[in-house]
């Protein structure tokens, strides 16, 4: 049964809140942006690399591998000092080269499904409020909830705004929006695909699990929760996912091997000569 199916409406605001990676998007938003910056020189070498090992941990072993702490701290550090307008126009570019295409179609059937029967539609993540909103914009939804980062006259000063939004701080956030809106929880939807997702899919009366993870899975079922997966027609969704992300990561190790300088690469060729050069007694031998 569709979460988001036909049934008498109630006299207060109806809104559906999606978590936004490997729930709306494949992959993680924050990784995808990177890579953008990258390629337009915002990000050395060791940072790009470091996004990628995270997003592999992230598809095969869930959010707890990632270190979620340690990923605010270093993000916080790299954006110190950055213009916050150019930041948003480079969002723009890279959500066209590259996010757009990432965005699940069914997931975005269902947004556009809340959307069309009135309901708000609000995106709920922990990467920072300017991709979450977006990414909303772009999805025509009414916002989003993001983790804040602290600027002042224009620039970003490192510093975090309130906590991460993640865990328990998305069902807070939600709870705090629902009250300033009128909206009724209880009659409105909520869609995840980790169990960091739990306490925002629990506030609501109809959660639906998009793409879960085996635990968010084994809960979903459990509750009575309604399931989607829209990653493809594999039996195992998240290793097939795996699969793509790590070839993605491959793809940025190539081009910045590709980028080394001369000399370094000179040292490479040296280091193999050196490998295959033959012992003092095999040549004796001969």
């Amino acid at each position: 049964m569709d979460p988001a199916a036909s049934r008498t409406e109630p006299t207060r605001g109806i809104a559906a809140f999606f978590d936004v990676d490997n729930t709306v998007i494949r992959g993680a938003s924050a990784y995808h942006i990177a890579r953008g910056l990258h390629r337009r020189g915002y990000l050395r070498t060791g940072t790009i690399l470091r996004f990628a090992w995270q997003q592999i941990k992230y598809v095969l072993f869930g959010e707890k591998a990632i270190g979620v702490n340690k990923v605010r701290s270093e993000a916080l550090s790299i954006i110190k000092g950055w213009s916050v307008a150019e930041m948003a126009s480079i969002g723009e570019e890279i959500y066209d080269e590259v996010i757009v295409h990432r965005i699940f179609p069914g997931t975005k059937g269902l947004l556009d499904a809340h959307l069309a029967r009135g309901h708000e539609v609000w995106l709920v993540t922990a990467t920072p409020v300017e991709i979450g909103n977006l990414i909303a914009k772009r999805l025509g939804a009414t916002g989003a909830l993001g983790t804040r980062a602290e600027t002042s006259r224009g620039y970003y000063t490192g510093a975090l705004i309130g906590d991460l939004l993640h865990g328990e701080a998305k069902a807070t956030a939600v709870t705090k929006l629902a009250e300033e809106r009128g909206l009724s929880l209880e009659d409105s939807f909520a869609y995840g695909d980790s169990t960091n997702d739990i306490p925002l899919l629990k506030t609501v009366g109809f959660a639906c699990a998009i793409n879960p993870e085996h635990r968010l899975r084994r809960r979903a079922k459990k509750w009575g929760w309604a399931i989607r997966d829209f990653r493809g027609k594999r039996s195992n969704g998240r290793r097939s996912l795996a699969a793509s992300t790590a070839a993605g990561a491959l793809w940025v190790t190539i081009v910045i091997l590709r980028g080394l300088t001369a000399p370094i690469r000179g040292l490479f060729r040296r280091l193999l000569w050196w490998r295959r050069k033959p012992s003092p007694k095999s040549e004796a031998s001969d």
